[in-house]
C-alpha cells in the first residue's frame, strides 16, 4: 500500500500537479538519483531542485532536501517559484540575454540583502547603491560584482534596487569558476516581483519563502541548486 501511494505522489510530480508537503520519511523518487548523485559528488548535503515540466515553462515547485546518515530526506515544505520568462535551457546552452535559467546543478554561493544583517548562516553581504553585477561580456569583470566606480563595462545590472527583489537573496554559482563569456550571468535565487512573475533567468519567489530557505541553509553543508526541466529527466547532470 505504501508503495502504491508513493507511486501515486510522483505520477501526480511528474504531471506537474502540486501535493501536499511530503513527509521526511517519503523516499525520494527514483528518477531523482541522477540529481542525487551530482550532489554527492560535489560533496553537497543540501540540494534544492527547482522542477518545470517542458521547455518555456516559467512556473517552477522547489523542493529542498537534506541529506544526514548517508540519507537524503526531504526538509521542507515545496516552495512555489519561478524561473526564466523563457524557462530553462536545453543543456550547456544557456547564453546571455537569453531570459532562461540554466540546465544543471551547481553551487549555492553567498547571500545578499538590504539589510546589515539578515537571518540566515550563509555568508552575507549588505548590497549598496555603488554595488553593480557586470552582464557585459565584453568586460573582464563579466558575472562579477563590482564596485560601479571601478569597471569600464558597458552593462550591468544595480544590486541595490528601487524594488524589493534583491532585498534578500543568494548568489547560484553559475559560469562563476571558470566564467566563459557570453554564457549567462547573474543568476540568483531572488523575490519575485509579483506572484509568479518569471524572472530574466533567476529562481524567483515570496518573501516569506526565501527567508525560511535563508533559515535552512548551512554553508557546512555546501548547498547546491538545480534547475530541472522534467522533460530532460534522462540528461546527465553536471556541475559547471
Amino acid at each position: 500500500m505504501k508503495q502504491a501511494i508513493l507511486s501515486m505522489i510522483f505520477i501526480l510530480l511528474i504531471s506537474g500537479l502540486s501535493f501536499a508537503m511530503p513527509s521526511s520519511e517519503d523516499k525520494i523518487p527514483d528518477a531523482w538519483l541522477p540529481l542525487l548523485q551530482e550532489a554527492d559528488k560535489s560533496g553537497s548535503s543540501q540540494l534544492l531542485l527547482a522542477f518545470t515540466n517542458s521547455a518555456g515553462q516559467t512556473r517552477a515547485e522547489l523542493f529542498c532536501l537534506e541529506k544526514a546518515s548517508d540519507t537524503w530526506r526531504f526538509a521542507m515544505p515545496p516552495i512555489e517559484a519561478v524561473v526564466g520568462r523563457k524557462g530553462i535551457a536545453e543543456p550547456l546552452l544557456k547564453r546571455e540575454g537569453d531570459g532562461k535559467s540554466p540546465h544543471g546543478i551547481f553551487p549555492i554561493g553567498n547571500s545578499f540583502g538590504y539589510e546589515v544583517q539578515v537571518d540566515t548562516r550563509m555568508p552575507y553581504k549588505q548590497v549598496s547603491t555603488d554595488d553593480i553585477w557586470v552582464d557585459d561580456p565584453a568586460s573582464s569583470e563579466y558575472n562579477r560584482m563590482v564596485k560601479k566606480g571601478a569597471t569600464q563595462a558597458k552593462s550591468f545590472e544595480e544590486m541595490k534596487r528601487k524594488d524589493e527583489m534583491y532585498k534578500l537573496g543568494l548568489v547560484v554559482e553559475y559560469n562563476t569558476n571558470p566564467v566563459t563569456p557570453g554564457h549567462g550571468s547573474a543568476i540568483f535565487v531572488h523575490i519575485w516581483k509579483k506572484p509568479f512573475s518569471p524572472t530574466a533567468g533567476c529562481l524567483a519567489m515570496s518573501e516569506e519563502d526565501i527567508t525560511n530557505l535563508l533559515k535552512f541553509l548551512d554553508p557546512g553543508k555546501k548547498p547546491s541548486l538545480g534547475f530541472v526541466r522534467k522533460d530532460l529527466m534522462g540528461i546527465n547532470f553536471t556541475s559547471r
